[in-house]
């Protein structure tokens, strides 16, 4: 599965909770007593609380805000992939 398969999976109205699920990642990720393996369940429950709120309770919205945290998780993780292999050069 790459980026475009999942992005064309994440409803459009929700790409505002997308965003701020990366911001609540980067956040946590600069707050020092936050271990990182509880980042990416943090983004996710911020995700699907968010898309709850947006789109209403049920079982479409849980499924799109894990979609939404994880397309979150995974573009931070492309970035930083990205420049990391780059500056090995």
């Amino acid at each position: 599965m790459n980026w475009d398969t999942i992005y064309g999976l994440i409803d459009v109205r929700l790409l505002v909770v997308v965003a701020l699920c990366w911001v609540i990642g980067y956040i946590l990720k600069s707050t020092p007593k936050v271990p990182d393996w509880t980042i990416v369940y943090a983004v996710t429950v911020a995700g699907v609380v968010m898309t709850i709120w947006t789109l209403g309770f049920g079982p479409e919205s849980i499924i799109q805000g894990v979609l939404a945290g994880a397309f979150a998780v995974y573009g931070n993780q492309l970035v930083k992939q990205t420049k990391k292999s780059g500056s090995d050069e």
